[in-house]
């Protein structure tokens, strides 16, 4: 079939020609309000995002991060890697942000992660796209906020599932269903047991140098109770703005000061920086003494934003090792489930000492134990690695 042409033109002007009817202007909107959520519904998510080996590389030193695996790709390859592997954290930004538009762009708040599964490997020169299952639409009473649980999927070009996750998100009714802006009969090819997933390690050939990581974080370094507590902190900045989108991420409470410093409430105010953004720098100052020598981020089992974070804070981290375990057979490595919590604006070491066992305590627990909440405390999640026994 031959190649379609179009004939080049001169560009004449045409707005004087044409008068202006305000009758007809737009207002086009993206979200959903709660009644736009029923339950089994899928949503296919907007343009997709392929990711080339400058933006992965980008990611991973902007967040900090150290593992080896995200940054050179010998390394990822004596593991057993193809290539050097894209972030998780990378991953999963971009997966929730594509799914923003259709999910939550309209949401009041962001409630939870729950079962984050990563499953397979994604690699420079990869493209995403996203898709998302309502599970589950609670209503409060007529007129209050309601609570919707969905679950976002991303696969990549060859339709392979390479994450999995739940999320909770408060949204506000309107009275009224908006028109559909998806269209329906979507697959959706989520693993409905967790316990069927299996997992496809990459083999380390054993050749790699091990200087390239230290000897302090190998699975025989972490024993259960152990408390972390990360030297470094990371003041962000106005950074976040162009990064948030860089993800995909279109809520306009990130990026749109009128937006943000119009609406009322506790969220009013300077745009938030997007919470995805804020975990992957709390990994990533976490990651030189618990994840650099991890060579699976197996996932998350619950994790919250307990306080929003501005341009101008400074974030820190702490990690407790909750327990470990012996991986699979034929790995050399074991896993270790550890609880990840972030800080702004105090040392971690003085947040320690200050707010003692009551900073691994759950936020949203605090009230019926009698306890406060704790301001400086903004993010709490458990996350499980699979992490290398010391070579031998």
């Amino acid at each position: 079939m031959p190649e379609p042409k179009i004939k080049a033109a001169k560009q004449s002007e045409k707005s004087k020609e044409v008068p202006v009817d305000l009758a007809k202007a737009k207002y086009p909107q993206y979200g959903r309000v709660l009644e736009d959520f029923a339950e089994g519904e899928v949503f296919c998510h907007p343009r997709g995002l392929t990711i080339d080996r400058a933006f992965a590389v980008e990611f991973a030193t902007n967040f900090m991060e150290t593992n080896p695996l995200y940054l050179n790709a010998e390394y990822a390859k004596e593991h057993g890697f193809k290539d050097l592997a894209v972030s998780p954290l990378m991953v999963m930004n971009i997966a929730l942000s594509l799914g923003v538009q259709n999910d939550s762009e309209k949401a009041i708040a962001n409630l939870g992660y729950y079962d984050v599964h990563f499953l397979k490997t994604v690699y420079p020169g990869d493209t995403l796209r996203a898709l998302t299952k309502v599970l589950k639409r609670q209503e409060k009473g007529e007129g209050k906020p309601g609570i919707v649980t969905i679950r976002t999927i991303a696969l990549n070009q060859k339709d392979e599932l390479v994450l999995q996750y739940d999320r909770k998100i408060m949204v506000a009714p309107a009275g009224k269903k908006s028109d559909p802006s998806t269209s329906p009969g979507q697959p959706f090819p989520e693993v409905k047991n967790v316990s069927d997933i299996v997992l496809s390690i990459p083999q380390s050939s054993g050749k790699y140098p091990t200087n390239l990581t230290g000897t302090r974080t190998y699975f025989e370094d972490f024993a259960a109770g152990d408390i972390i507590v990360h030297a470094n902190g990371r003041t962000m900045t106005q950074e976040h703005i162009p990064w948030t989108y860089r993800v995909m991420n279109t809520h306009p409470l990130h990026y749109d000061r009128l937006y943000s410093t119009g609406r009322s409430g506790p969220m009013s105010g300077e745009p938030i920086i997007y919470g995805g953004l804020v975990f992957a720098w709390l990994a990533g100052l976490a990651s030189r003494d618990v994840s650099e020598n991890a060579i699976w981020d197996l996932g998350y089992t619950e994790g919250y934003h307990t306080q929003p974070a501005y341009a101008g804070e400074t974030v820190y981290a702490i990690t407790r090792i909750l327990s470990k375990e012996d991986g699979p057979a034929g790995t050399n490595a074991g896993v270790v489930t550890m609880q990840l919590i972030g800080l702004k604006n105090i040392r971690p070491k003085e947040a320690l000492e200050k707010f003692g066992a009551d900073l691994f305590l759950k936020e949203n627990d605090k009230k019926d134990m009698g306890k406060e909440k704790i301001p400086e405390k903004i993010f709490e999640i458990e996350r499980r690695l699979l992490v290398k026994k010391r070579p031998t």
